[in-house]
């Protein structure tokens, strides 16, 4: 496995820091760890609420990536409670398919950290919908 896969897993560990911000919203349950086409790595955490006004790590960690002005994406991580790894949910594989039209199949999703497995976006996301 590559070693930028460690890299941002210890990023989204280092950034996910689970914590009940009030009674209506919890943080950092899930982390990510996005790394732009430059190479910097950003984060998010996930800030589950009581309605739909929360977000997902994944997409948190791109906007921070937008806000420092880039927006291609090159590997995502995402950090579930338990420590395992996952694929991001379809809000957020459309949102990385509408940021990179065109270019989003060869983003690299890591599946499962433990077994090194990684798949891109393309594989989860095959038929783009536009």
């Amino acid at each position: 496995m590559e070693q930028i896969w460690e890299r941002l897993y210890n990023a989204a560990k280092g950034a996910q820091n689970p914590r009940e911000i009030s009674e209506r919203i919890y943080a950092g349950g899930v982390a990510a760890a996005v790394e732009s086409v430059s190479g910097r790595i950003y984060t998010g955490v996930c800030v589950d609420t009581s309605c739909t006004l929360g977000i997902c790590a994944e997409r948190n960690a791109m906007f921070h990536m937008i806000t420092n002005g880039e927006n291609e994406i090159k590997r995502v991580l995402a950090l579930m409670p338990d420590g395992l790894t996952a694929a991001p949910c379809g809000a957020c594989r459309e949102f990385m398919a509408q940021l990179m039209p065109g270019r989003y199949h060869d983003v690299e999703i890591m599946l499962d950290y433990e077994r090194g497995k990684v798949v891109t976006l393309g594989e989860l996301t095959p038929g783009w919908w536009i």
